[in-house]
């Protein structure tokens, strides 16, 4: 049953929202099944029901500038969400940066508070510059500005709660050893540990199970 919320954002919006976000999912070229399988199914009940996911294409940030708007507040909460999909793989690559960048220029934001961003880029836990350890406070205190921009987000829609709670790991992944014939190829830390941001994902996931929970008393205990 569809819930009567009302929504502070246009079905427009909403549309190339989504289209934005998966436009980031999809610039570090991984495109898995499990992730083919969440764009159909928000294809076809958040985006465009009678759409095949092979019609489906990355937005272009003057197409997402046009659909969004002019309102500053509405351009920053989508780069805000923007920023997290990014990154809640565990890592932040140069194609998602890239693409991160062009959409906050189209939209009038200043892509400033991408600089920070851009210290996980070769951030590691157990990193030393000049002989000296880094550690996580030292090397990532520049990050404070923008943990604190995203922890300003609001969700105030269930098409953009749901989206973040399946793109969003519920828990943190246990670390593992990717092997390859039967050797060790890489190990993989658990994501709390490689992703500085993880309390800022945990939290825009909490806010938006919360919402969709509180507000549109949906059943949340499928992303859980």
């Amino acid at each position: 049953m569809e819930n009567m919320v009302q929504s502070p954002y246009s079905d427009e919006q909403i549309s190339v929202w989504l289209k934005g976000l998966l436009t980031i999912a999809w610039a570090d070229g991984h495109f898995d099944p499990q992730e083919q399988e969440l764009i159909a199914e928000l294809t076809a009940t958040e985006l465009a029901p009678t759409s095949e996911i092979g019609s489906m294409k990355p937005i272009s940030p003057e197409d997402l500038a046009a659909g969004l708007g002019e309102d500053l507040q509405i351009a920053e909460n989508f780069m805000r969400t923007a920023v997290m999909v990014a990154i809640a793989d565990g890592t932040y690559s140069n194609p998602e940066d890239d693409v991160l960048h062009q959409f906050c220029v189209a939209l009038g934001l200043q892509p400033k508070i991408l600089e920070s961003l851009r210290l996980t880029l070769n951030y590691r836990p157990d990193s030393t510059i000049a002989g000296v350890a880094q550690t996580e406070e030292t090397h990532l205190a520049p990050l404070q500005p923008l943990q604190e921009w995203l922890d300003h987000l609001d969700v105030q829609d269930p098409r953009l709660a749901r989206f973040l709670c399946k793109m969003i790991p519920p828990q943190c992944p246990f670390e593992r050893d990717v092997k390859l014939f039967g050797n060790k190829v890489v190990h993989i830390p658990p994501m709390c540990k490689l992703n500085p941001l993880y309390d800022q994902l945990v939290g825009l996931r909490f806010r938006a199970l919360s919402y969709l929970a509180d507000e549109c008393k949906e059943d949340v205990s499928k992303y859980c």
